[in-house]
């Protein structure tokens, strides 16, 4: 398999959402997982093999798109339609492209487990991050 194909104008957060906002510190598109950065306070692309150890741990799901400086909410946790072809019950990670996400199966040797969420229907990922902060 490869990263979900997210439409980006789909995704929306469900009522039981945690949602912060903050500004952009690249251009990001909405459904990618973000990191803050602790130099910049901007949010970032995440990516489990990036050399930065901060960006392997996605804190959150872009909900907009945004370019360097602009306005981004952040969906932290909760049910997030993506309308993406998720597989009900599978766990969904962040992925070795930055701002990706992947299927458990499409982790490699040298990625750092960050589990996103697990879908709960073939359109909505309940989101709950977790980084286990080592690499498999």
């Amino acid at each position: 398999m490869a990263d979900l194909v997210i439409t980006a104008s789909a995704v929306t957060p469900g009522s039981n959402a945690t949602i912060d906002h903050g500004t952009a510190g690249e251009a990001i598109t909405a459904g990618q997982p973000v990191y803050k950065s602790s130099t910049t306070n901007k949010w970032m692309l995440a990516d489990t093999d990036s050399a930065t150890a901060e960006a392997r741990v996605a804190k959150g799901i872009a909900l907009n798109g945004a370019a360097l400086n602009q306005p981004v909410a952040i969906h932290k946790s909760g049910d997030l339609t993506m309308n993406a072809v998720l597989t009900k019950g599978v766990a969904y990670y962040l992925s070795g492209t930055a701002g990706g996400i992947c299927p458990v199966a499409d982790l490699a040797s040298g990625d750092y487990t960050c589990l996103l969420g697990i879908a709960k229907s073939t359109t909505v990922l309940a989101v709950d991050i977790v980084s286990a902060g080592v690499a498999i």
